[in-house]
């Protein structure tokens, strides 16, 4: 399996953490030297870890945005 690599541009958000450290995140991220693109996900401490995530273009967070300003009181 080749190996990831990661840069994390941008920490917008840290959503949660557990009693263990491991703190669920949106972050800009560029993956393999690509274009950053948001990034929501489980992260170990020190970032040696990662759960599976999501990733998100521009186009796809804006569209997030309005779809939970529509259910959000």
């Amino acid at each position: 399996m080749a190996e990831i690599k990661f840069e994390i541009v941008d920490t917008i958000a840290v959503l949660s953490e557990s009693s263990t450290g491991w703190k669920k995140e949106l972050n800009l991220v560029s993956w393999n030297g690509r274009d950053p693109k948001y990034d929501l996900r489980d992260w170990s401490p020190n970032y040696e870890k990662m759960g599976k995530g999501l990733t998100l273009s521009n186009e796809e967070v804006i569209k997030l945005k309005e779809a939970l300003n529509n259910i959000v009181k």
